[in-house]
């Protein structure tokens, strides 16, 4: 991936090669919604989520087997909390939506994009720049726009309680990959948050009563796909994060409904005008937090360079 990415030596359209890999995860990462909503239909969520990061981890262990002969107690410890903040954020979330409505429960996980920049600030201590909060203001009212307008009749019960904590876990997990990104080997991080939130998971199936789903080709697949994909967008994060500030990657994560929207378009289903005013909105709040004003203010006060020698 480094290797990749580095044939790129400049940024297209003002946007970092590092970006731009996020922004591809993000798509690949909308499209996944399809597959997980077919696959709930045959099968519990903490079965499918344990099957697809299991087969995630397993994965990672045969493609980064030498690689992980380095492991040391720091990546263990950080591939741990990223991994129990990605069970938390899709179990926490997929618990509340047994109760609540979807445009709930999405409405209430946008949080965790006004939550990041104060994560960032609080535990990073990290101030985000300017345009990046304004690109955040656009990302979060795009989502909420596209949650629609009966997400916000909220009473706090259970289930939104407990959505309300999948927020905070998300924000946590983008917090912690900023935090660790660049002390750890991505490629060990990766192996071990895939196999902490795969096997933590499925411990979880007998005290919460789920039980294991009768065997369907649905579930078998698509848990064995999105295990492939679920390599490629950690890795990417992990990696890709290194350069990319929390609050600027959460701007761009904040695309992934309006991939998912695409793809649900496609398999026939409709988006409301108020939904596409809020996804227009995302794209938007993406371009305006890449703006760096300050730059091109220093550019205009610098005097132009003259090309011609003197005495000639």
């Amino acid at each position: 991936m480094q290797r990749y990415f580095s044939a790129i030596p400049h940024p297209i359209l003002g946007i970092k090669p590092q970006e731009w890999a996020l922004i591809l995860i993000t798509l690949v990462w909308g499209t996944t919604f399809l597959v997980v909503h077919l696959a709930m239909q045959h099968s519990g969520p903490l079965f499918f989520v344990g099957l697809r990061f299991t087969t995630a981890g397993v994965i990672s262990i045969l493609v980064f087997r030498r690689a992980l002969a380095g492991l040391t107690l720091q990546e263990c410890y950080a591939g741990f909390a990223i991994g129990a903040s990605i069970l938390l954020g899709y179990g926490l979330q997929t618990y509340g939506l047994q109760t609540i409505t979807s445009s709930q429960s999405a409405f209430i996980t946008a949080l965790y994009v006004p939550l990041v920049p104060l994560l960032q600030w609080l535990v990073l201590r990290r101030r985000p720049g300017v345009m990046s909060l304004v690109g955040i203001v656009f990302a979060f009212v795009g989502l909420m726009l596209l949650a629609g307008p009966d997400a916000g009749h909220l009473s706090m019960s259970q289930g939104e309680w407990a959505t309300l904590l999948s927020a905070l876990a998300i924000a946590a997990e983008i917090i912690l990959i900023g935090h660790f990104a660049g002390k750890v080997d991505v490629r060990r991080v990766t192996t071990v948050q895939l196999l902490t939130a795969g096997l933590l998971s499925l411990l979880l199936m007998p005290v919460t009563g789920e039980s294991l789903p009768a065997f369907s080709w649905a579930w078998l697949l698509g848990g064995i796909g999105l295990g492939a994909a679920s390599i490629v967008i950690q890795l990417t994060m992990n990696w890709a994060q290194k350069a990319v500030s929390p609050t600027r990657a959460t701007v761009i994560y904040a695309s992934e409904p309006v991939w998912a929207g695409i793809v649900g378009r496609m398999a026939g289903d409709r988006l409301p005008g108020l939904a596409i005013v809020g996804a227009a909105l995302i794209v938007i709040g993406v371009l305006v937090s890449e703006l760096k004003p300050a730059q091109w203010l220093r550019r205009k006060k610098e005097p132009p360079c003259s090309t011609e020698r003197e005495g000639v």
